[in-house]
């Protein structure tokens, strides 16, 4: 058997307390094929139904026993023929018994392969285990499961038990059942085998793995934690992005009588001279170059590799900190998972008391990791304990690579607390939100919905079942989405009309409306057309089609400066930057620049307006990024300068705009009062001598 090849057996129960779901079990087991024939093709597949009113299988004819059970297919490589096989189980009338169908499970697997292919063997049982298993001829069943998984350990086989539930009716015996839970629970204990509760489709199509995947350790070596302390370490990928399955250029430029034909493409390329297009230039005369400002820098695979750091393979330790200090989302990559080398004692005793040591005293460990030979980077990560619950499990650690300042992004948003009360959630509205969140919580106690390990990705299921659709017919078109689908990418209906209240209650304290959009012009006019004049009417709707066509092109390059033509929009260009904190600080000082010209070199007025304006947008970006002293210190100092330079006129056309400082209210940290914003801008009786 090669190195990944997988040797599995379906045992589904068929029975009437799985009447109602074997519609499911046919959609879920027909994909674990599809699957199958993607990515592990040379995998054998065998079923076995338990249940059944009939009996067929090996063991009854050999020793006697083992009824209702029928062996559906012998283990073979996987094809079509499978899928169809499941796609129409029978419905028995008998009860199951799940002890029976694992051995005669077994006794395929061991005639088929015998002692070998340790570890790729797989049974796979799919039951309700309501029924009562019968009592064995000697012993306890007890000693009967133990007998099993010592056969198991001995022939290297895995077991995975799916119990699917759903909603039970008033036939089900709890006794039976938790009976039946202990029994299969004991095989997790003794053998390598787990167990898996499913209540739901959903979960039932996660519950299955469909794919093989051999674990391989990314490192084997020291985890050093000084110069004279190290312990030896295995470290596996613990998640793994599923991608797409890689498709393949295919040529049907082949005769159809030829049986030998690959149908792929190849695909070369040629580099050929700008200055003479009819020259081709050879690899020698190729060499890399990096844009450098204008120019082009030209960089050879010898200069090039002599600047890459070649770091020396290790894991060590840089040291401890509290869990508090590293959050949740500094979390990059995949996860991967440190455990002490097999079969080494004295490093699982370290590993466990390390990990203990760490837990109890809530600290995490930081890690530079190179994981291989000319790894041409160096990994920071954090290492948090994984205490093992169970004695056959030893501890473990986690590891999740954490960023680096590059790799960052600050982006400042303002607390809502500063914002004015007319901004903030009344306790109506915040008691409705409270409401509307615990209603749709899918992590209610006992019961989670849509958990990690039982939800698989919907993209990817609905494009294997099309694959396979297209597979048996070529001209079919996309199908809708399985009702199954669904429950994962749309919210659950039933949940929805239960609550119905709650959602109506947010809605009542909450106005929602459509936000319509206004398509402005990018440039504004500040001098008025004289009145009845038509000059410009014809091509004014062309001059502004021709801005906003400005504005697409030019809105992917970030403005650095406010210029005069649109300073609003400038600045709130520059507020929204969260590359740097420095354009916070300069947009505001190039306003302050802005309105002073305007209001300094105004003739008659004419460009008060345009400073107005620009005084508004520059006041709500003070308050949004909260910094009401620059704006109330610049407009003391700007009605100050305006009556000393005999443009009072100015301050009494902010007053008539009622623009004025800004108070405690619009921002905490605000120095000035409403009753000192209200007499502001007051215009005082002039003094006499």
């Amino acid at each position: 058997m090669a190195r990944n090849k997988e040797a599995l057996l379906l045992l589904i129960d068929v029975s009437p307390s799985m009447h109602n779901l074997l519609t499911e079990v046919e959609r879920v087991c027909s994909m674990l094929i599809e699957k199958k024939l993607i990515y592990s093709k040379s995998d054998e597949v065998g079923v076995i139904l338990f249940g059944t009113d009939e009996t067929n299988n090996d063991l009854t004819k050999e020793v006697g026993g083992y009824e209702h059970i029928v062996v559906l297919q012998q283990i073979k490589v996987v094809d079509e023929d499978t899928i169809e096989t499941l796609q129409k189980l029978p419905r028995g009338t008998s009860p199951g018994d799940f002890l029976d169908a694992i051995v005669v499970g077994m006794d395929m697997l061991i005639k088929k392969f015998g002692p070998t292919n340790k570890g790729k063997k797989r049974l796979c049982l799919l039951t309700s285990a309501q029924y009562r298993i019968k009592e064995p001829y000697e012993g306890t069943k007890e000693d009967q499961i133990d007998m099993i998984s010592a056969q198991m350990n001995a022939n290297g086989m895995k077991l995975e038990c799916i119990i699917v539930r759903g909603k039970l009716t008033g036939d089900a015996n709890r006794r039976i059942m938790d009976e039946n839970d202990l029994l299969l629970n004991r095989f997790s204990k003794k053998s390598c085998a787990k167990t898996i509760y499913v209540e739901s489709p959903t979960s039932l199509l996660g519950a299955i793995r469909t794919r093989n995947i051999s674990p391989v350790t990314i490192f084997r070596g020291d985890l050093e934690l000084s110069p004279r302390m190290k312990i030896k370490v295995w470290v596996y990928k613990k998640t793994s992005e599923e991608r797409f399955p890689r498709l393949k250029k295919y040529s049907d430029k082949a005769p159809p009588t030829d049986r030998f034909a690959t149908h792929e493409v190849k695909v070369d390329y040629e580099y050929r001279r700008v200055d003479d297009p009819s020259k081709v230039v050879p690899p020698e005369q190729r060499i890399k170059g990096y844009r450098y400002g204008p120019q082009v820098i030209p960089i050879s695979s010898a200069e090039w590799d002599a600047v890459k750091f070649k770091p020396e393979r290790s894991v060590k330790l840089l040291g401890f900190t509290d869990s508090s200090n590293i959050l949740r989302h500094y979390y990059m990559r995949d996860v991967n998972i440190f455990i002490a080398e097999p079969g080494n004692t004295r490093a699982i005793l370290a590993v466990s008391a390390l990990a203990r040591a760490m837990q109890d005293m809530n600290k995490v460990a930081i890690l530079r990791c190179v994981w291989r030979h000319g790894q041409g980077n160096v990994v920071v990560g954090v290492l948090t304990p994984n205490v093992s619950h169970r004695d056959n499990i030893p501890d473990s650690f986690y590891f999740n690579v954490l960023p680096f300042a590059e790799d960052i992004r600050e982006f400042q948003f303002p607390s809502f607390k500063y914002l004015p009360s007319s901004c903030q959630p009344n306790a109506q509205q915040q008691k409705a939100a409270d409401s509307l969140v615990k209603m749709l919580d899918l992590g209610s106690p006992g019961k989670e919905v849509l958990q990690p390990d039982l939800t698989p990705n919907p993209i990817l299921e609905r494009f294997y079942c099309f694959l396979e659709l297209k597979s048996k017919q070529p001209d079919a078109t996309v199908p809708l989405l399985d009702n199954t689908l669904k429950l994962i990418t749309e919210p659950d209906p039933e949940l929805l009309s239960q609550n119905k209240s709650f959602i109506d209650e947010f809605s009542k304290q909450f106005e929602l409306m459509e936000n319509i959009k206004i398509k402005k012009s990018s440039r504004r006019l500040w001098r008025e057309k004289p009145s009845g004049s038509n000059e410009g009417e014809g091509a004014g709707d062309v001059s502004d089609a021709q801005a906003v066509e400005s504005t697409k092109n030019e809105s992917a390059v970030k403005v650095d400066k406010i210029g005069d033509l649109t300073p609003v929009q400038d600045f709130e260009a520059m507020m929204s930057r969260r590359d740097s904190t420095e354009w916070v600080n300069k947009a505001i000082k190039d306003m302050k620049n802005i309105i002073f010209d305007l209001v300094e070199n105004s003739y008659e007025g004419d460009t008060y307006q345009k400073a107005v304006e620009c005084l508004i947008a520059f006041r709500k970006g003070c308050i949004l990024e909260q910094e009401p002293k620059q704006f109330n210190d610049f407009l003391r100092h700007l009605c100050k300068f305006c009556r000393k330079k005999d443009l009072s006129s100015f301050c009494e056309f902010l007053t008539s705009k009622q623009i004025t400082l800004i108070t405690k209210t619009e921002a905490v940290d605000s120095d000035a009062t409403e009753e000192e914003a209200r007499s502001f801008l007051v215009k005082s009786e002039p003094t006499f001598l």
